[in-house]
C-alpha cells in the first residue's frame, strides 16, 4: 500500500520565517534548522545578518530590505523573486524581521505563493510586539494594571482611501497599546488617542532598535512623548508602548542596565578562539566585531613529538599555551597514540586556561603557576631540586626565549619542539578595515602576537586610527607589546584569562 505522495517529498517549499526581533539568539530552533540546511536565503532589513552565517556555503543569499522609503525591491518583485527561487531551489527561507505574520506581509506574500502553485510553510517568530517591550523592562500585561493588550501597525497602508483603526475603541477598550512602526507618525498617534478619550498623563515608552545592542529607551506620556522622541533624534525602527505598564520599567528595567550595552568591542583573538570571548563580550551588552588578527598555523612536529616522548625521558613537560595543547592533541591523533604517552612525566600549565585545555584531553597538570606568565613558573623552578632533570617546552614557534633561558639558568636540561607557529589571518585586512569604518570602542588582545599583527593590519598610521579607541590587554607580557609600539594599555588583567580580561575592561568604564 502507497502510504504517502513521492512528488511531496520532491517538491520545492518557501518557509515563510521569522526572524526574532534582532537578538540573533531569539530565532527558533526551527528558523535555524531551516537557514542551515536552505539551499536559498532571502531576508529582509530587519532579520538579523548574523543569522546568515549559519548558511551553507553553497546557500544563495538575497537581500530584499526595506528601510524607510528605500526600498531594495518593491513588494511585488519580492513575490515574483519568491516563486522563481522556488522553481530553482528545493528549500527557500524567506527571512522575515519577527514573525511573518504580524504586521510583516507575509500573508500576502503567502496569498501569492498559492496563487502560483507553489508550497509554503508558515515559521511563527518571536515578534518585536512582546520581546523589545520585555527587554525595555515593560511587561504588557499586570494583573494590578492591565488584562488586555492591541497591536497596531503605526504605519497604514497608504494606498487605503482612509483608516480602519477605530481610535475611540482602542483609547476606551485596551489597557497597553503597542504600535509598531509607528515612529514617524508618532505625533499624529498621540493627538488621536488624546482626542478618542485616552489621558494624556498615560504614560508611553518608544524603544529603538529593541532587543539589539543599539536599544534605546525614552518614556514620557500621551501629551509630550512626540517631543522627546524628536529632541532625543529617535528614528525607526522603533516600537511605541502605550499603558500603565510602562510605569514597571523603572523596576524592571535589565538589558539597558548591562555594563558594556552599546560598546563596540574588535576581538583580535585567532578565528577559533575568538567566539569564547566574543560570547561573553556579548552577554555584557557589547557590540562584538571579530577581526583575528593572527592565523595558527601547524608545523607538523609529530615526528619530532614522537620521539621525544617515546625514545627519550624527559622528567617535565611545559605546556605555554592552549593553543599549544590543541596541536598537541591533533599530533597524538594523527600518530595514533593518547595521552598515555605523558604516563611519566610530571606536566606544568602556563596557566589556568591552558591547565583547562590540558583536563579536556584527560591530562591534569602537576603545576600551575599563581601568576600566568614564565617568569613566575621559572622562580618555582630554581629549588635545587629540580638542578639536572629534563625538560621538554612544547611552544609556539615565536615564543619568548625567557621560559627556556630561565630553566637552563635553574640548572634543568631543556629542549624545544614549536608545535605551531602564528601569522596574519588571510582575510583579516579586510575584516579591520570594516570594523574600522565604524566607531569603535574598544580593541581586545589576548597575546604579543596579536598586538603585533594588529598593528601591521592598521597600517603605518596606526596611532591616528586608535587614538579614540581603548586598548584593553590580557596580561603584563601583552601589554609590553602595546608599549613597543608607543600604545598604552586603559585596561589590564589582574588574573590573565579571558575572565580576567573582561572584569578588567567593565571595571575601567568612566576612566579616562
Amino acid at each position: 500500500m502507497k502510504l504517502f505522495n513521492s512528488d511531496i517529498m520532491q517538491k520545492s517549499t518557501v518557509y515563510l520565517t521569522g526572524a526574532g526581533p534582532g537578538d540573533a539568539k531569539l530565532i527558533t530552533v526551527k528558523a535555524l534548522e531551516l537557514i542551515k540546511r536552505a539551499d536559498c536565503v532571502i531576508y529582509d532589513y530587519l532579520a538579523n545578518p548574523d543569522l546568515l552565517k549559519f548558511a551553507g556555503e553553497k546557500c544563495k543569499v538575497i537581500y530584499v530590505g526595506k528601510k524607510g522609503s528605500a526600498h531594495t525591491l518593491p513588494q511585488a518583485k519580492i513575490n515574483r523573486l519568491l516563486v522563481s527561487s522556488a522553481k530553482k531551489y528545493k528549500t527557500v527561507v524567506r527571512l522575515k524581521g519577527g514573525d511573518p505574520f504580524i504586521f510583516g506581509r507575509g500573508a500576502e506574500e503567502a496569498v501569492f505563493l498559492k496563487k502560483h502553485k507553489i508550497n509554503f510553510e508558515i515559521v511563527p517568530g518571536v515578534t518585536s510586539a512582546i520581546a523589545v517591550p520585555a527587554y525595555a523592562g515593560i511587561p504588557l500585561t499586570a494583573r494590578a494594571h492591565n488584562s488586555s493588550v492591541g497591536f497596531i501597525t503605526g504605519h497604514e497602508d497608504p494606498g487605503k482611501e482612509k483608516s480602519n483603526i477605530d481610535w475611540q475603541a482602542l483609547a476606551r477598550g485596551l489597557g497597553t497599546l503597542v504600535f509598531l512602526m509607528g515612529v514617524g507618525n508618532l505625533a499624529s498617534i498621540t493627538k488621536k488617542l488624546i482626542t478618542a478619550g485616552k489621558d494624556k498623563s498615560t504614560p508611553v515608552a518608544v524603544i529603538r532598535w529593541g532587543t539589539t545592542t543599539e536599544q534605546k529607551t525614552i518614556v514620557g506620556n500621551l501629551g509630550n512623548i512626540a517631543g522627546l522622541v524628536k529632541k532625543n533624534k529617535i528614528k525607526p525602527p522603533a516600537i511605541t508602548v502605550v499603558g500603565e505598564v510602562v510605569g514597571l520599567r523603572k523596576e524592571l528595567s535589565w538589558f539597558e542596565k548591562k555594563p558594556l550595552l552599546g560598546k563596540r568591542v574588535v576581538v583580535t583573538r585567532a578565528r577559533h578562539q575568538a567566539s569564547i570571548l566574543s560570547e561573553k563580550l556579548g552577554e555584557l551588552g557589547a557590540d562584538v566585531v571579530e577581526s583575528p588578527a593572527i592565523n595558527i598555523v601547524s608545523l607538523k612536529a609529530d615526528g619530532a613529538v614522537e620521539k621525544a616522548l617515546l625514545g627519550e625521558k624527559y622528567d617535565w613537560v611545559f605546556f605555554t599555551s592552549q593553543n599549544g595543547v590543541y596541536e598537541f592533541a591533533e599530533i597524538l591523533d594523527r600518530i595514533k597514540k593518547d595521552t598515555r604517552l605523558l604516563s611519566q612525566v610530571k606536566i606544568c600549565a602556563i596557566g589556568s586556561e591552558t591547565a583547562k585545555s590540558l583536563n579536556k584531553i584527560g591530562i591534569k597538570p602537576d603545576y600551575v603557576p599563581n601568576r600566568f606568565y614564565a617568569e613566575e613558573i621559572i622562580k618555582h623552578f630554581e629549588s635545587a631540586r629540580f638542578r639536572n632533570l629534563r625538560a621538554l617546552i612544547l611552544r609556539a614557534k615565536k615564543a619568548r626565549d625567557v621560559l627556556p633561558q630561565g630553566l637552563r639558568d635553574a640548572g634543568m636540561l631543556v629542549k624545544i619542539i614549536d608545535l605551531y607557529d602564528t601569522c596574519i589571518d588571510e582575510e583579516a585586512k579586510s575584516l579591520v578595515k570594516k570594523a574600522f569604518g565604524e566607531k569603535v570602542d574598544w580593541v581586545t588582545f589576548t597575546s604579543s602576537s596579536t598586538v603585533e599583527n594588529f598593528i601591521k593590519l592598521l597600517g603605518n598610521d596606526y596611532r591616528k586610527k586608535l587614538i579614540k579607541v581603548k586598548l584593553a590587554s590580557i596580561g603584563p607580557i601583552t601589554s609590553q607589546a602595546l608599549r613597543r609600539f608607543g600604545l598604552k594599555p586603559h585596561a589590564e588583567a589582574k588574573v590573565y584569562t579571558i575572565d580576567g580580561l573582561i572584569e578588567a575592561i567593565v571595571k575601567s568604564r568612566g576612566k579616562g
